[in-house]
């Protein structure tokens, strides 16, 4: 199954917006150009509201009929993230993926756009903006990189490995206290954990071959239905602790992707409480 909607062309609509209304405000944002959310650590910048309008824009075009569902205009509308579920087609955009990155002159973020289909997610792209080069995942079709200069490469996720040996990102923000201590102690069971900040780098990472598993508890779909995406169509596996697969109407819980079924697993258990 490839995409509904032209991949590449949504793919160039993200580097246009980021060309346009992030790079020129990176390290050149004010203290008026960044606000809190919910917290210190949720923040809201004049290039993440600036690039998703010029995303909607022009989805608008290349998609008239579909649903535009962006970060930033669920936060001024929640009510809106309840229509992904029923939609028929819908676009669902991180504008900066990596805020506090952002906002902090920290080269890592990303702008992340998946195309869901009866609720389904047939396409991802996570874009990097410092790098100037994209991933991009069709179900069914595999996943790729493609630099600045056009050359394109296939996606193969890290061969399996004890989980002693892995390496993995976890993001132990969201877990509930008690969870998150219990988790905390048994990061010593792995090789190397991280915490980029950034889901989108995170996800790269895992597609193309440097980490072995990433773990999730806030399940946001502008955050995960591309990276998922993309770890699938690497060779990876993807999916919640009980087993079932992560679909974008997932909104809470856990989610788990891995280069392969078996660190998936060892990560799962090793990590998790029960």
């Amino acid at each position: 199954m490839t995409a509904p909607i032209d991949i590449d062309r949504l793919a160039h609509i993200l580097r246009e917006a980021a060309i346009a209304e992030i790079m020129p405000r990176f390290r050149n944002l004010s203290e008026a150009d960044i606000r809190q959310k919910t917290s210190a650590t949720d923040l809201v910048t004049e290039a993440d509201e600036a690039a998703e309008r010029w995303i909607a824009r022009e989805c608008r075009s290349l998609a008239p009929d579909a649903l535009f569902l962006g970060e930033e205009s669920v936060a001024a509308d929640p009510a809106l993230l309840d229509r992904l579920d029923d939609a028929e087609l819908a676009i669902v955009v991180d504008p900066v993926d990596g805020t506090a990155n952002f906002a902090a002159g920290l080269p890592l973020f990303a702008v992340m756009a998946a195309v869901v289909l009866r609720g389904e997610t047939v396409g991802g792209i996570i874009y990097d903006p410092v790098g100037d080069d994209v991933m991009i995942a069709e179900k069914g079709a595999g996943a790729i990189q493609r630099t600045r200069s056009g050359e394109t490469r296939r996606l193969t996720t890290a061969a399996a490995l004890p989980l002693a040996e892995t390496i993995g990102c976890i993001s132990t923000s969201y877990f509930p206290p008690n969870d998150k201590a219990a988790l905390l102690p048994r990061l010593a069971g792995v090789k190397i954990t991280g915490n980029y900040r950034c889901a989108g780098h995170e996800y790269r990472l895992l597609a193309s071959g440097g980490s072995h598993f990433s773990v999730y508890s806030k399940l946001m779909p502008w955050d995960h239905l591309a990276g998922c995406l993309l770890v699938a169509e690497a060779g990876g596996h993807v999916g919640k602790p009980d087993g079932s697969p992560y679909t974008p109407r997932d909104k809470e819980g856990v989610v788990i992707a891995a280069c392969d079924a078996s660190v998936w697993t060892a990560a799962r258990d090793g990590l998790l409480p029960r």
